[in-house]
């Protein structure tokens, strides 16, 4: 499976990985990730690549999630914005802000 996955790209490598590592017992995981390369066959290599990324990025190892973000097509969306890294500053009359507190 980690071959297969491998095939697929890195990120499908590192997600498939995750999920064998996720359980007490690697072969728990088997039809989970069994289940995510499948994926690659429906919705092909290149859209479960992006969506394992995105998995990879966010800690996902469950089946059902990566199923849906292939479904919601969120392959297709950034991922910046839903880590909150590009955050704009909140600017409120209401609000005091660090020098407040000195």
């Amino acid at each position: 499976m980690r071959e297969w996955a491998a095939s697929i790209g890195p990120a499908s490598a590192c997600v498939i990985s995750a999920i064998l590592a996720a359980r007490r017992h690697p072969q728990q995981g088997f039809r989970s990730a069994l289940g995510v390369l499948r994926l690659g066959k429906l919705y092909g290599n290149d859209r479960l690549e992006a969506v394992c990324q995105r998995a990879h990025a966010l800690h996902i190892t469950s089946f059902k999630s990566i199923e849906s973000m292939l479904k919601n097509n969120l392959d297709r969306t950034a991922l910046v914005d839903e880590l909150g890294t590009r955050q704009v500053p909140l600017v409120h009359e209401n609000i005091r802000g660090p020098e407040y507190y000195h």
